[in-house]
């Protein structure tokens, strides 16, 4: 069961007095943007955002920057549970999350999907990735998350938490920069 009651669309709105409420996007042809400041020219076009698409909706992604997954599914569909952690040895935390949306087969040009949290999550909310094709051939990364913390040890670690969030999508950028100039051309 989710705890969070609001399942919506991946763009909507953070719902009123969300504690946190942030978004981040990075190009993969970088140009220097708030979420990302390496410089890759090599990541555009179909191969990259094929593979890079790939690599969000096969858990790739989160495994390349550090996330322990275990999910019902190899690949994000709605419905699937998904288990993250964390962290390091005995400070690893467990993130019980279901997929609430995702791309499907028949979008060409955008690969994504949205989780919630579930019973057992530090916080309350959804995260949201997406693989994007521009019209230049420009591929774009973008991370939309809200969340406020649950449990009363989340609450005092007040503004690390989103900005442990921040870093995460971060990461996720880089392993999708790595995943993606990979990819064969």
């Amino acid at each position: 069961m989710n705890a969070f009651k609001e399942v919506g669309p991946p763009w909507a709105e953070a719902p009123p007095n969300w504690s946190t409420c942030w978004s981040c996007s990075a190009w993969a042809r970088w140009s220097r943007s708030a979420s990302h400041s390496s410089t890759n020219r090599d990541s555009s076009g179909r191969a990259a955002l094929d593979a890079a698409g790939t690599a969000v909706l096969d858990w790739r992604m989160h495994r390349t920057a550090g996330v322990r997954i275990s999910a019902d599914a190899d690949r994000a569909a709605r419905g699937v549970a998904v288990q993250c952690a964390i962290g390091l040895g005995p400070l690893r935390a467990g993130a019980p999350c279901q997929v609430v949306w995702s791309t499907t087969d028949g979008e060409r040009d955008r690969y994504g999907f949205t989780y919630g949290t579930r019973r057992g999550h530090l916080a309350v909310g959804e995260e949201t990735f997406v693989m994007e094709l521009a019209p230049d051939g420009a591929v774009r990364f973008t991370v939309n998350a809200f969340s406020r913390p649950q449990r009363w040890y989340a609450r005092l670690a007040g503004p690390l938490l989103p900005l442990a969030q921040h870093l995460f999508a971060r990461r996720c950028a880089r392993a999708l920069t790595h995943l993606a100039t990979r990819a064969p051309r």
